[in-house]
């Protein structure tokens, strides 16, 4: 089976307090944020992967025009298991607002907050 190329190639989770999104991301998707420079009002921490690529890019940014919001678009992770995920979430300061849920042959989903007031979602396929 060929993979299908994403449309989506970059994302941005804008945060309020840069050292406690960036230990909640890493911590809850065990991975290593990487310091990106941009300039000096912007901070980033961009997620592991790179361009050309599977799937979407993207980093926590704490901006000075942009806040962290629950409103607006929910941007996906893939995880190994919806349900732990977000248990690990939530031991970690967030929120869970839809707990695991089949959506039939595509897998499952659950909505939960992060540790800045934004809403993400999981999807796993198990």
């Amino acid at each position: 089976m060929q993979l299908q190329k994403n449309l989506v190639t970059w994302f941005e989770i804008y945060v309020d307090e840069m050292h406690r999104a960036k230990a909640f991301y890493e911590t809850v998707f065990n991975c290593q944020l990487i310091e990106e420079k941009i300039d000096d009002t912007i901070e980033a921490f961009r997620f592991p992967g790179g361009m050309p690529g599977i799937g979407a890019m993207g980093a926590l940014m704490k901006h000075p025009l942009r806040k962290p919001s629950k409103d607006g678009t929910i941007i996906y992770f893939h995880c190994k298991d919806c349900e732990g995920t977000s248990q690990k979430a939530k031991d970690n300061g967030g929120e869970i607002f839809r707990v695991k849920t089949s959506i039939g042959q595509d897998g499952f989903i659950a909505i939960i907050g992060d540790s800045e007031g934004n809403v993400i979602g999981l999807h796993s396929f198990q």
